[in-house]
Parts: structure tokens; C-alpha cells; sequence
């Protein structure tokens, strides 16, 4: 395939993408616009295979912010503006993924290590999506990630067991897709860790700092994934 078809190819994917995103209600108008610009990015660095890890990450996590929503607005737990991400969200999630789609094109001999990096900024991006979406319908027992006393639900900082073990449920998604697309190995692994690293280190920054109102959960987001990135990374580095 040549780089322009490729190209072309992308561009009508990201389209379609963006207009059933704006169509349903899923992004913002700007939402929807940051998501076309870092699906390009992400393309650029890790192919059609990086662009279906941030389908893969926006597709569950749509799913289980609309699961049960009826109950999650019920008990104050919905999302704000009927769920729709805007641009901020956006690139809370997948903000640390652009970076690395561009960082791997433009440092061609980096792209396996920023691609791996990419995919586990979305592990985590995943893993705390479907933890808090659904550990917040099927979690039995909630507890504060700092003092492990019982906490409200729903509240930031706030874990269950279940909600993590579906979190990891989200990594392993995340990590099977990318080792069919890039070769199975240890990767699989590192990318369950580096998933739940950056999930366990959301609860952490929530329940401590944004709890204080000293960040927004935008910020907690972002860091999230950035967590992930570099426990994949280091993991891969490792001796």
C-alpha cells in the first residue's frame, strides 16, 4: 500500500470516526476535532495498529460510561454533559499518546519503544476507565486508596476490588491487541503492570491531591497514562 493511499485511508477512517462521534453524542464539537488531530498523531508513530488501540480505548470506554447509565444517574454517578468528552478529556486520555505517536516518527530507530509506550498510556487510560464505570455498579466494598478505611463510592481516591479486577480486565484487552498487532512476547505482561500502575496511581494523586482540589481531574487523567507510558518503558528497559 503506498504512503498515500495510506494516508487516504486514514484520513476516511478518523472522518467516519469524528461523524459518529459528533453524531451520537459521544465528544464535543472541539472534542471531536482534538481526537482527529491525535488519531493522526498516533498514526504517524504506530500505523493503522495505534489507531486501533485508541479505538479500542474509546469503544469500552463509551461502552461502560453508557452501561447501566440510568442507574449511574440515579445514584449521582453519571458522567457531566450526558457523557459527552470534551476537548480537555480527550486529551487528558490520549494526549500522552500523541506525543508518542509524533515522538516516534520523528525518531524512527525509537518507534518499538514509543509504540509499546503509546500502548501502555492507553492500558492505563482503560484500566481506569472501566474500574471506575463499573466497579462503581459492581463493587460490594469501596475503600479510600490512602487510609484502605471504607470510603463513599463514587468519591475520588475511592477503589473496590472488583473495580480493579476489571481494570485489569481493560489492560489485558488493550495488551492482547497490541501484541497481535506488533508480535506476542513479554510485552503482554508489561502492559498488565503498566496498566495497573497508572490505575492504582489515579486512585493515589485522587484521593491525596485532587481531593484537595489542588488538581483538576483532567490533570489526574493525564498523569495516569503518563504512568503507564513509563512503567512500559521501564519495564522493557530493564537488564
Amino acid at each position: 500500500m503506498t504512503t498515500t493511499l495510506r494516508f487516504g485511508l486514514i484520513v476516511l477512517l478518523l472522518g467516519l470516526g469524528m461523524a459518529y462521534s459528533a453524531r451520537a453524542g459521544k465528544l464535543t464539537t472541539a472534542g471531536v476535532w482534538t481526537g482527529g488531530v491525535l488519531g493522526l498523531l498516533i498514526f504517524l508513530g504506530s500505523g493503522f495498529a495505534g489507531v486501533g488501540l485508541l479505538g479500542l480505548f474509546f469503544g469500552l470506554g463509551s461502552a461502560a460510561s453508557a452501561w447501566q447509565v440510568a442507574d449511574k444517574r440515579r445514584l449521582g454517578l453519571a458522567e457531566a454533559n450526558k457523557g459527552r468528552r470534551t476537548a480537555g478529556q480527550v486529551l487528558a486520555n490520549a494526549g500522552v499518546a500523541g506525543v508518542l505517536g509524533l515522538a516516534g516518527w520523528y525518531w524512527p530507530a525509537q518507534a518499538s519503544l514509543a509504540q509499546l509506550m503509546l500502548a501502555g498510556s492507553f492500558a492505563a487510560a482503560t484500566a481506569d476507565t472501566l474500574s471506575s464505570e463499573l466497579g462503581n455498579i459492581y463493587g460490594r466494598r469501596y475503600y479510600n486508596m490512602v487510609t484502605w478505611r471504607p470510603d463513599v463510592r463514587g468519591q475520588n481516591g475511592v477503589v473496590s476490588v472488583e473495580g480493579t479486577l476489571l481494570g485489569l480486565a481493560g489492560s489485558a484487552l488493550v495488551a492482547g491487541a497490541y501484541c497481535v498487532a506488533f508480535g506476542w512476547g513479554p510485552a503482554f505482561g508489561w502492559l498488565l503492570v503498566a496498566g495497573t500502575a497508572g490505575n492504582l496511581a489515579d486512585s493515589l494523586i485522587g484521593a491525596t491531591l485532587e481531593r484537595r482540589h489542588y488538581v483538576t481531574n483532567n490533570v489526574v487523567n493525564l498523569l495516569n497514562t503518563l504512568v503507564g507510558a513509563l512503567t512500559a518503558a521501564g519495564l522493557a528497559l530493564l537488564p
